[in-house]
């Protein structure tokens, strides 16, 4: 097989939740552990940095291996869902998992993948650790799929613990209120090792101290050790300049990053508050960090935050697509001194809207659409569904016919916003 046939297969043979949802939910670690145990346990090879949260672990996961690579360390990263490409979720040093390696992993191990029947997550996590064994990374940074507890990466033993918050998603699986949320995701607090919370929610942050006072593991919220501001600049324009103060000595640090979004702030928090905890142990200093924000797009390929592809017309992106996620990114395109405001929107059929819809501008112009993908809400309904809330626009059944018909009516200094769904922007990145 080709790496296209390859991929196909994958997406055939095995269930994969980015595509058909909760269908392909497994509610334990059976196949992760038996894989795990065929491949030799690759990641007792390398040390491992393990983040999980409901909105900001894709970004503090490639802002910390990018500090790691300032470092000097051979670092691996894995991450999904993935944008364009399925090597996406599989990089060292930033270079996508070759397709050779994709197809030859596929190829030479299809008997344990038939006897298994794994999920497309829980072999994508094997093909990851295994490719980082076979490669000798130092140390790799893991995030989770959904949850924690559950999740096939939680098979790892990490020198630290990453937990970015508890927000309202995927609510259906991992439980109807937030301290349930946390119970799962603080899951992957493993015994004698600490764990920084990136934000302390007054309904999570007892579950995790109680969680951490059972392992015997050092807890830190991130939001109590450092305070980010970030530079009012929501076009972009130059990027964005941060300032960084330790809450203890009231230290400021200040530095730059290429990455887009009010919500990179708390984020930024949660890497100096990580990076802190290992310092010592690996070298990592004030400059380190400073540079590895500041080239973590170009260091680790990181895409879809706040990401600016076209001016005159300004068009954003955001893969920002709950609750907290769209409170952000509202807020900041209510600064943007635009003339007028387009949203191309869609979102996955399993999402509940009735939150959503009141963070949307109400004065904007719509472009209702869906991903092309079996998991998306049908245009036609999300346009009557937002219409009801007093948004009002067009629906569109693919992508490009919307974002075309938005660049056709924008002016110049008008606004073009794309997301709802990552897998929306996906399909214009």
């Amino acid at each position: 097989m080709d790496y296209k046939q390859t991929v196909d297969y994958l997406y055939s043979l095995l269930p994969a939740f980015h595509r058909i949802g909760k269908a392909a939910y497994k509610d334990n670690l059976d196949n992760t552990i038996d894989l795990n145990h065929y491949f030799g346990h690759p990641h007792l090879n390398y040390k491992t940095i393990h983040v999980a949260g409901t909105n900001g672990k894709g970004s503090v996961s490639h802002m910390l291996s990018s500090v790691l690579q300032e470092a000097g360390y051979c670092t691996g990263l894995y991450t999904s869902p993935h944008l364009k490409d399925f090597r996406e979720r599989i990089r060292i040093n930033g270079e996508m998992i070759p397709e050779n390696e994709v197809i030859a992993f596929v190829d030479k191990h299809r008997t344990i993948i038939g006897n298994v029947k794994p999920s497309f997550f829980e072999l994508t996590v094997a093909m990851a650790l295994d490719y980082f064994a076979r490669k000798n990374v130092d140390i790799a940074v893991i995030e989770t799929g959904l949850g924690g507890r559950l999740d096939s990466t939680n098979i790892i033993t990490p020198v630290i613990s990453v937990i970015t918050n508890v927000g309202h998603d995927h609510m259906g699986l991992l439980g109807d209120t937030l301290q349930k949320i946390a119970v799962e995701k603080a899951g992957i607090i493993k015994e004698n090792i600490p764990v920084v919370i990136g934000e302390s929610g007054l309904e999570t942050r007892d579950v995790f101290i109680e969680k951490a006072r059972d392992t015997g593991s050092s807890v830190f919220f991130a939001d109590e050790e450092f305070r980010c501001e970030i530079q009012d600049n929501p076009t972009g324009e130059g990027g964005w300049k941060f300032t960084v103060e330790n809450m203890h000595n009231n230290e400021k640090v200040s530095g730059y990053t290429a990455l887009g979004g009010d919500y990179q702030s708390k984020n930024i928090q949660t890497v100096f508050c990580v990076c802190r905890q290992f310092e010592n142990d690996l070298n990592i200093t004030q400059k380190t960090i400073l540079e590895g924000i500041r080239n973590v797009i170009k260091n680790t390929g990181l895409m879809g935050r706040w990401q600016i592809l076209k001016r005159n017309p300004l068009i954003i992106c955001d893969t920002g697509h709950n609750y907290e996620g769209l409170q952000y990114t509202m807020r900041q395109i209510d600064r943007i001194p635009a003339r007028r405001v387009h949203m191309v929107l869609g979102f996955v059929a399993d999402k509940d809207l009735s939150i959503i819809f009141p963070l949307l501008p109400p004065d904007a112009t719509y472009y209702f659409t869906k991903a092309s993908m079996p998991r998306s809400l049908d245009e036609k309904i999300l346009k009557e569904n937002a219409r009801s809330f007093g948004l009002d626009g067009n629906s569109y059944p693919t992508v490009a016919e919307a974002l075309y018909e938005a660049t056709l009516n924008a002016a110049d200094n008008d606004l073009i916003y794309i997301g709802g769904s990552t897998f929306i922007v996906a399909e214009v990145i």
